[in-house]
């Protein structure tokens, strides 16, 4: 086994690491408090291939491969956690499902503009009575003639706002055995009877644009469906699949960030005539988040990878995803106490920390659903 990064993936690693230091870190605590999204990071993200890492050259991608991305998106996430978790959601949510299930014609109109960062991507799973249960799926596309006429409601939609396109699931029909038939639609979102509010007061996560969509009598063509009718879930559940690995790789961003500012206050902060670093309680603390965010780092590379060489990764990347999000709770948590009562002003950042990631332990599966998806997969 080895565990080094290939010389592509360091590369990767370090740029964006630069960049996330210069362009993104130093608007953290305006997009936060100020709950916008800052668009030029994302400009700028394109002109550097970001956007694109994960697909071929062929569709305005960059070539690379999933463990290159994640090392990206924690990067991203280690700077701002809101902007780590809108470009992680324009890559894993907006254009993987169109690469992986998408017709040329339909990879080379909706896949090619957001490999190269010209627009952001949107997925619309979640309802507001279709949340953990995503077969409760109540929106409906119904053929008329040519075309599909959409109607329902999503919530909690990242980047909708930004988005040419969102990917909304939608009841086309019932099986055999009286279950939903979900399938997968490209919606243009300036497409008639399509509405996005993004009014959203969010605990954390501010600097990503989070909002609800209505469908109302939203007529579209039935080219646009994307990939298998009947196998619509199954396609999202891909699309997650794939996904967790990313929210995985932006809670160690997130933690990592956190447990920096930890450790060098730990040094700085002075009690009893020493460094509070001296002391084992604060020791023991700053041990257990080096290596839980070291842990944590490992599972989502070896889900990436897993990924990258064709081999089943569902089971991986849920444990990723479940770990590092929970890991990442506490070590955020952790750093808030190192902190002492300082770590509760918005000055030191850590607080936001928190705030920031709690999303990551609810978005893509809860925590609750990953242990669902694990204990399937070991045979329970």
């Amino acid at each position: 086994m080895n565990f080094e990064l290939t010389k592509e993936q360091a590369m990767i690693r370090d740029m964006v690491r630069d960049f996330a230091e210069k362009e993104i870190k130093p608007y953290a605590r305006e997009v936060d408090e100020t709950s916008t999204m800052r668009i030029e990071s994302f400009e700028k993200m394109a002109e550097l291939g970001l956007l694109g890492i994960p697909f071929p050259e062929e569709y305005g991608g960059s070539g690379g491969d999933t463990v290159s991305y994640a090392i990206a998106v924690e990067e991203i996430g280690r700077a701002c956690g809101g902007t780590g978790l809108s470009y992680a959601a324009a890559v894993s949510l907006g254009a993987a499902p169109i690469y992986n299930f998408g017709t040329e014609e339909q990879k080379r109109e909706w896949l090619v503009p957001l490999a190269k960062g010209e627009t952001l991507g949107a997925f619309g799973l979640t309802e507001p009575n279709a949340g953990s249960d995503a077969g409760g799926t109540r929106t409906t596309a119904v053929i008329d003639g040519d075309d599909y006429v959409i109607n329902g409601e999503k919530c909690w939609i990242t980047n909708a706002g930004h988005a040419r396109q969102i990917i909304v699931t939608a009841v086309t029909g019932k099986r055999e055995d009286g279950k939903k038939i979900i399938s997968s639609i490209i919606v243009p979102t300036n497409t008639p009877g399509v509405t996005i509010n993004c009014n959203y007061d969010k605990m954390g996560v501010r600097g990503s644009n989070t909002c609800e969509i209505i469908l109302q009598n939203v007529r579209v063509p039935r080219t646009n469906l994307l990939g298998d009718e009947k196998r619509g879930f199954s396609q999202f559940l891909n699309t997650l699949d794939g996904g967790r690995i990313s929210i995985a790789a932006l809670s160690v961003g997130i933690a990592q960030s956190a447990y920096e500012k930890a450790l060098k206050y730990a040094n700085e902060r002075e009690q009893f005539g020493a460094p509070i670093a001296k002391f084992q309680a604060i020791q023991f603390k700053l041990a257990d988040m080096a290596m839980e965010i070291e842990l944590a780092r490992t599972l989502v590379h070896k889900a990436a990878w897993l990924k990258d060489q064709k081999k089943p990764f569902a089971k991986e990347a849920a444990m990723a995803k479940l770990f590092a999000s929970e890991m990442g709770f506490r070590t955020c948590n952790q750093a808030i106490q190192i902190h002492g009562g300082s770590g509760y002003m918005k000055e030191y950042d850590v607080e936001r920390h928190l705030r920031d990631i709690k999303l990551m332990e609810i978005g893509e599966g809860t925590s609750e659903i990953q242990r669902l998806v694990i204990s399937r997969l070991i045979g329970c």
